[in-house]
């Protein structure tokens, strides 16, 4: 009787040992494969392929591929030895219509959403629900997959303009600054002093600058005349982009040694005013530029701007986010007030009011910060200081009172 269990695989009171042969059923194997990545077992998933590449668009119970269980779990590296393989972006069956961007989107890896996006995935496609991978992202709060996967445009998109129209004609753009251009447009903060950073980091951009508003105006209006696929959102970002970099040229003449001016001009709020005028008048006059003014994204932002004052909160910038990347119940952290990218921004040290991305938007700011860094430390030490006091107030009134013969021998 051993020698028969053993043979089946099993041995006599251990009915979890299995031998060590490989099973022979197909469907088991393939169950094998999604083990190994719910494990995150690259090397087991590569041993899977080795021996059977058809595997890597396999399906599950669920119709789903190895990638998107990939996706979904937002393991990069996974992923893209999965499409080294061959796994199709746009594969599966999933019950209820989930792509792989669709689980991407859900695992919070935007880097990961731009990896699919650069394979081909098609964004507009929905599920059951009839949901985007972009409208799901923002369902569970991922608003960094949102912005995105709104934002994506294909390098190809970029390429096509550094090849010449004749072989007697220069093309529209040097293929020097296409890399830089595109890592440009795929930044999902476009705010204008951040455009003016990143430009003024880069001596490449600097040179090129009316290239770059050039380009960025054609392919807004290429971008609407995709049929069937346009996007609003991208050639609205595209043409924002173009308006800043050519009011930056304007302002400055290409003249690094005055983007200081430009971008202390935009964050200068006049006395009173929390929100800087400069900035609200170059961001309305770009949005009162955009040529499509039927789409609904002109329509939105026209609505929302008309009904809020030049300075008055939301602000123009606001606006124009929340309708480009979605609308946010809350927000992680609070902006940098330099730049306002939201990510790994940090509080003053001292006051703990205005937040700063890095030392170089700090410094861009202290002009502005330093009028009342003291008053709002002076407020802040004293609002810690009554929070603590409440605190021990309350910790008081929860302890158990003292019979009157104790407090009289505490009293001795």
């Amino acid at each position: 009787m051993a020698d028969e269990a053993q043979q089946d695989g099993k041995v006599d009171g251990d009915e979890n040992s299995v031998a060590d042969k490989p099973p022979q059923d197909p469907l088991i194997v393939k169950d094998d494969i999604f083990y190994r990545i719910s494990k995150d077992d690259e090397s087991g998933v590569t041993e899977f392929l080795t021996k059977d590449k058809k595997l890597v668009n396999s399906l599950d119970e669920h119709g789903m591929t190895p990638l998107q269980h990939a996706a979904y779990k937002g393991n990069k590296s996974m992923c893209q030895m999965l499409f080294d393989y061959g796994a199709d972006v746009n594969g599966g069956r999933h019950n209820n219509g989930y792509t792989a961007l669709h689980f991407a989107a859900l695992s919070g890896n935007a880097y990961l959403c731009q990896m699919m996006l650069q394979q081909g995935a098609h964004p507009s496609v929905t599920n059951s629900v009839n949901r985007t991978a972009a409208q799901m992202a923002a369902f569970v709060g991922n608003h960094h997959c949102v912005s995105t996967i709104n934002s994506f445009v294909d390098f190809k998109d970029i390429e096509y303009f550094t090849t010449p129209s004749a072989p007697d004609k220069k093309p529209k753009l040097d293929i020097v600054v296409a890399r830089s251009l595109h890592r440009l447009i795929m930044d999902v903060n476009f705010h204008p002093v951040k455009v003016a950073i990143t430009v003024r980091k880069n001596a490449v951009l600097v040179e090129h600058i009316p290239q770059l508003y050039k380009v960025l105006e054609e392919m807004s209006e290429r971008e609407m005349k995709k049929s069937g696929s346009a996007s609003e959102i991208v050639s609205f970002k595209l043409h924002l982009l173009s308006f800043i970099l050519k009011t930056l040229h304007k302002d400055t003449n290409g003249d690094v040694n005055k983007f200081d001016d430009f971008i202390k001009s935009l964050i200068r709020p006049k006395t009173g005013q929390y929100l800087c005028e400069a900035l609200e008048v170059l961001l309305r006059r770009g949005v009162r530029d955009f040529r499509f003014i039927e789409t609904t994204i002109m329509q939105q932002l026209v609505t929302n701007l008309t009904h809020t004052k030049v300075c008055e909160d939301p602000g123009a910038w606001s606006i124009i986010c929340s309708v480009v990347n979605g609308q946010k119940g809350f927000r992680d952290n609070d902006p940098c007030a330099t730049c306002g990218e939201e990510r790994g921004a940090k509080k003053c040290s001292r006051c703990h009011y205005d937040a700063y991305c890095d030392q170089e938007c700090q410094r861009l700011h202290w002009f502005v910060h330093k009028r009342y860094c003291k008053d709002k430390a002076r407020e802040y030490n004293a609002k810690m200081v009554a929070a603590a006091l409440e605190q021990q107030a309350e910790g008081t009134s929860q302890e158990q009172a003292l019979p009157v013969d104790e407090k009289e021998k505490k009293t001795l």
